[in-house]
């Protein structure tokens, strides 16, 4: 039944629509006014929940980030509801709109582009809008990036932290690092393929051989997971170019700094982007050498580098 369909008699037009499922409609009943903060799928269009699918086809309008990309769930399962963008750019003149909405009686879904809104989005703003102006908030709860990549990287869960995205720029990413690397948790953060090699040898630098996961494209086709230190992690991208959506979980620092043995993986990354006297002083600081032991194994490495190349 579309949504220009004659309403049921008696009825609200809400009780019309519907969700499709393997070619089954699906009636979904009317949803009660107000914000409801709806998580989808992060890649397979399958991990959507029922009640998700019901919040969406019942809503009156559904609020997201790139229409382009939600509408390819919503015609997955025939779900016909209007949409709207809410998104960075456009979110200080759209979100009074879809407070008034909601302050006309409306029934509003949040999604974003993928997994569970306000987890790296300008959701919260809208969120507390509508909280401030007497609006029930409801969460329809469902996939996350985060939740998934802390299942199969092997670390502990017991504590984490996500730290979101790094900066953009080395110098307050090394700074930023520098903060997570004192905190007793396992950290989890949210990279771009075209970044990643840069932010992994800063993480190695700062963090020394701390176990890592990188989850890649998780849920899609072309899901990933690498293991292993954050040194070996570092080392084996300096020449590949990934692409997607990442996730990295690091363990929490165990009373494990990095010794002697480490000192030439660490430098092995350190010196592929800075020189000799700058990668002495990241390795030195990092696992607690004297400078003059360490420096004489830069020296070694670049000699042999050097060789190598000269082949």
């Amino acid at each position: 039944m579309s949504r220009n369909a004659p309403k049921p008699p008696g009825g609200d037009d809400r009780a019309a629509r519907q969700f499709v499922i393997d070619g089954h409609p699906v009636a979904a009943g009317p949803i009660a006014p107000g914000l409801h903060i709806v998580a989808t799928p992060i890649g397979n269009l399958g991990d959507v929940t029922l009640r998700a699918l019901a919040t969406l086809a019942g809503a009156d309008l559904i609020a997201c980030e790139d229409t382009r990309v939600t509408r390819k769930l919503l015609d997955r399962y025939a779900i016909a509801t209007p949409l709207t963008p809410y998104h960075d750019h456009n979110a200080t003149a759209a979100r009074p709109k879809l407070v008034q909405r909601l302050g006309d009686g409306a029934a509003v879904a949040l999604v974003s582009d993928a997994g569970t809104p306000l987890i790296s989005d300008p959701g919260y703003r809208l969120v507390r809008a509508a909280q401030e102006a007497g609006h029930p908030v409801t969460a329809v709860p469902g996939a996350s990036a985060l939740l998934t990549a802390l299942t199969v990287a092997g670390l502990p869960t017991d504590q984490f932290l996500f730290a979101g995205f790094l900066p953009p720029k080395q110098a307050a990413r090394r700074a930023r690092i520098a903060e997570l690397a004192r905190i007793p948790a396992t950290l989890v953060l949210y990279e771009t393929g075209p970044r990643i090699a840069a932010t992994l040898a800063d993480l190695a630098a700062g963090l020394g051989r701390r176990k890592a996961s990188l989850c890649r494209e998780l849920t899609k086709l072309h899901e990933e997971i690498k293991r292993g230190a954050l040194t070996d992690l570092a080392q084996s991208l300096t020449s590949v170019e990934l692409r997607g959506e990442i996730v990295l979980v690091i363990a929490p620092p165990e009373a494990e700094r990095p010794d002697a043995k480490d000192a030439d993986a660490l430098l092995r990354v350190a010196l592929t982007r800075v020189s000799v006297k700058d990668a002495v002083g990241e390795v030195a600081d990092a696992t607690g050498l004297p400078r003059r032991d360490v420096y004489q194994r830069a020296l070694a490495l670049a000699k042999e580098r050097d060789h190598g190349a000269a082949r």
